[in-house]
């Protein structure tokens, strides 16, 4: 029964992937996000039905037709300009990563479903740089989806031993919402989910095909309720860098610089970094780590 409702879900969430759905609750989430105030529009303070501007505001400051943007927002709207593309962005405030999940989404409403992306591989090369950078520096590989490419040792004592675990189970938002070990490691859990399913909104709009994408989307529709929160949201961001705060079990505290370097031949794959301050605490807990290898996370805390 809970796997027939895994693959309902599924179907359900692969419909809603369709391009031309997502382009319209992208736009209204987005409108949704926004008071008139904020744009330098007068309030005519009538009842709104929505929150945030009214499709007739948001044609107003893009300079187009609401007949128009209501057939973009319905997906009817074939060959979308840059320019078109560019005021409607500049009027929603759109960030760089939302004015490119926009333009996917445009994009690809009215073209030929494309074959599955092909199955990832991470170059011999890379892979030596990961052992180089053991001992000192937590690293890994991640692909489309979140999925876990390839990692140094390191990286498992903070994270947990990931060659215990099955391939389909080395995804970083399976981790995240599935795992009660994350839910504890990370401490602003909260920010560090939202920015997995981000980082999912993002694959979707470049690969809404995908069926791999689609069932992990499914299966953690179904079991989290947090994912379903956060899905509905519809942010998305590229998590480039940043601070994380971890509560470690066996050396406590960890305060780590995140880095994040797009592979510029495989743009689907990132190497994901981890760094200490030079002498801070935390680098001196990275040392201890090294020292115990991946099984440190089963260790007790000190």
């Amino acid at each position: 029964m809970g796997d027939q409702r895994v693959v309902e879900t599924a179907e359900a969430v692969g419909r809603a992937i369709d391009p031309r759905a997502e382009l319209g609750e992208f736009l209204r989430s987005r409108r949704a996000r926004l008071r008139p105030a904020d744009v330098g529009l007068p309030d005519s303070g009538r009842y709104r039905r929505v929150p945030g501007l009214r499709r007739e505001e948001l044609a107003q400051l893009a300079g187009v037709s609401v007949a128009y943007l209501t057939r973009l927002e319905q997906g009817r709207s074939p060959n979308v300009s840059d320019e078109v593309l560019d005021a409607i962005a500049r009027a929603l405030r759109l960030t760089g990563a939302e004015r490119a999940h926009l333009e996917h989404l445009a994009r690809r409403q009215h073209r030929p479903r494309p074959a599955p992306p092909p199955r990832q591989q991470v170059r011999p090369a890379l892979r030596g740089l990961l052992a180089s950078l053991d001992g000192t520096v937590p690293a890994y590989v991640a692909g489309r989806r979140s999925d876990i490419l390839a990692w140094n040792p390191l990286v498992s004592a903070v994270f947990g031993d990931w060659d215990r675990m099955p391939p389909e189970e080395r995804n970083c938002a399976r981790l995240i919402f599935l795992n009660p070990d994350y839910r504890a490691l990370f401490v602003d859990w909260e920010a560090q989910a939202a920015e997995i399913v981000a980082a999912l909104r993002l694959d979707a709009g470049r690969h809404p095909d995908d069926p791999r994408l689609v069932r992990l989307v499914g299966e953690l529709s179904v079991k989290s309720a947090d994912f379903r929160r956060l899905w509905a949201r519809h942010d998305v961001k590229e998590n480039a860098h940043g601070l994380k705060h971890l509560r470690h079990p066996l050396v406590g505290e960890l305060r780590l610089s995140l880095e994040t370097l797009r592979l510029p031949a495989d743009p689907d794959q990132a190497l994901i970094l981890y760094h200490a301050e030079p002498g801070s605490p935390t680098a001196e807990n990275l040392r201890l780590l090294a020292s115990w290898g991946p099984d440190a996370t089963s260790a007790p805390r000190a």
